[in-house]
């Protein structure tokens, strides 16, 4: 056991990394959308490319940091009971959720996306908008994004056994939000 939660550990400080990283994406893309607007009210000049960037970034802002999002118990729940739960009943229902949804939802994910990727990358793929980009790197962000959240729910699995065999416990977090 002690050899999982090491693992689950060095996959917390990697969703750690991404997510940090992602968050950043957010100001890359207020910038590009500022200079995009400016540039086409004030100079009169536009450009696909810019708003096809936005929507990829847009798109790695979310997909990049679903499994940092995970890490720190921030995805949306509707749960009538689990708040009323103590530790071992909520390791349980994350247990169960994981295994039967998450796992296999981001898992099967990760695996239709990856081929869309390859035909991508191989037929060199581009954007059927004048001046438009590749579609490559935004089609990869689908398995990477969908992989990392795989990755963070097999952490967050073999943390919640950690709790159900008394070898671990865990520090409730609660959601927040940084501002």
């Amino acid at each position: 056991m002690n050899f999982l939660l090491q693992f689950a550990r060095l996959v917390d400080r990697l969703s750690e990394a991404v997510g940090r990283a992602a968050i950043w994406l957010v100001l890359i893309v207020v910038i590009i959308s500022a200079g995009n607007a400016v540039s086409r009210f004030v100079l009169n000049m536009s450009s696909n490319a810019w708003l096809e960037i936005q929507w990829y970034l847009f798109g790695g802002m979310f997909l990049l940091a679903a499994g940092y999002t995970l890490k720190h118990n921030g995805h949306v729940r509707i749960d009538i009971f689990y708040n009323r739960l103590g530790p071992r009943g909520q390791a349980w229902i994350d247990l169960i959720g994981g295994l039967l949804f998450l796992l296999p939802m981001a898992g099967l994910l990760a695996w239709l996306a990856w081929p869309m990727f390859i035909d991508a990358w191989t037929t060199h793929e581009m954007s059927p908008d004048a001046g438009g980009l590749a579609r490559w790197p935004v089609k990869l962000l689908l398995p990477l994004g969908f992989g990392l959240l795989a990755l963070q729910g097999v952490a967050e699995i073999i943390k919640r056994i950690g709790v159900l065999t008394g070898v671990l416990v865990l520090q409730p977090e609660a959601p927040t939000e940084e501002v």
